[in-house]
């Protein structure tokens, strides 16, 4: 059989609720999580490691680079066929495509988490580890890169996002669909991840903050990032990228100094120099704003992080070698 190596960073996966608060907590260690998973180890052997026992709103970018290089070191092993993540849901989609873009070769890395905690009834955490499981150890998974196995299903994880604060089928991929499923021990792919990317900085040396702009919005929270020495600004936009207009100042004194800004529209679809009048996508596209494709705000984020990472703390990308990586996102 082969070997997959399930690495453990916390989460409800691993919480159950305290006797005294009644709230959910740290509470399982990894190897108690695989091992209370009937079936578990005729799939394939196993191996455990706790990165980490935390709540992923505490996951930062810098646990998303340490744990990379974990997984790197693991994937690198003849005997490993795959690795599985268990992870907490609020930032899932985060951590999953960061590595997607952190990792090289063809052995899958599939995230894993759960909506209820393990002492909650129906708790749907074991099963989705399972299914994880069998999705890393399967062949037909190999090239895929990195994934999220949830709810039976498999999606890619530049694709997915979480879609409803407490539902099981949380995770879902807006207008494409998951890749595959994973039914009784059988994995199925019904379409492949194309397109993807790596990034290999030797340090994760550049900051970048993300803007949200909702209607009215100014060029306050810019100039603000700007006055503390971002590398990059990634502004959450309407639409095809649209923004309000009197956001168009701060975004121009951003790149004057040599601030790298990228669009990503709240909406999903495809951002596109579409509409020309003040604020529009036209106009930004223009002055030297890049555009996103089809990347969340936050996943444009840690992509334009890695990017601008490469060039080590001191230098100066070109924003059109920088705009043609998020080309691929189109």
């Amino acid at each position: 059989m082969s070997k997959v190596v399930i690495i453990t960073t916390g989460g409800t996966i691993a919480m159950q609720h305290d006797s005294v608060t009644g709230a959910a907590v740290p509470a399982v260690s990894g190897a108690d999580l695989v091992r209370a998973i009937p079936g578990l180890g005729s799939v394939c052997d196993l191996e455990v490691r706790e990165f980490d026992n935390l709540s992923s709103p505490a996951i930062t970018p810098d646990h998303m680079f340490r744990l990379a290089a974990m997984v790197r070191q693991y994937l690198a092993m003849d005997d490993v066929s795959g690795v599985v993540i268990t992870h907490g849901t609020d930032s899932l989609e985060e951590s999953a495509y960061f590595l997607d873009l952190s990792l090289e070769g063809h052995k899958p890395v599939c995230f894993t988490a759960a909506m209820r905690s393990g002492d909650e009834l129906s708790p749907d955490g074991p099963r989705n580890i399972l299914a994880a499981v069998r999705v890393a150890a399967s062949r037909s998974a190999r090239n895929m890169g990195s994934l999220v196995v949830m709810n039976e299903q498999i999606h890619a994880a530049r694709e997915v996002t979480k879609t409803h604060a407490a539902n099981v089928a949380t995770f879902q991929s807006p207008w494409w669909g998951p890749l595959g499923v994973v039914d009784g021990d059988r994995v199925i792919f019904r379409r492949a991840q194309l397109g993807r990317q790596t990034f290999l900085p030797h340090s994760l040396c550049k900051k970048v903050d993300l803007i949200k702009l909702v209607t009215g919005s100014d060029a306050a929270y810019l100039d603000f990032a700007v006055s503390r020495g971002v590398d990059g600004i990634v502004v959450e936009s309407f639409g095809r990228g649209n923004v309000p207009p009197y956001v168009i100042p701060g975004i121009a004194r951003a790149l004057e100094k040599g601030i790298i800004v990228v669009n990503a529209t709240r909406t999903g679809g495809r951002v596109l120099d579409e509409y020309g009048y003040e604020g529009g996508m036209l106009q930004q596209h223009k002055m030297g704003v890049i555009m996103a494709g089809e990347l969340s705000a936050a996943k444009a984020r840690l992509k334009l992080m890695l990017i601008l990472s490469q060039y080590g703390p001191d230098g100066r990308p070109d924003p059109a070698e920088v705009a043609r990586y998020f080309e691929h996102s189109m």
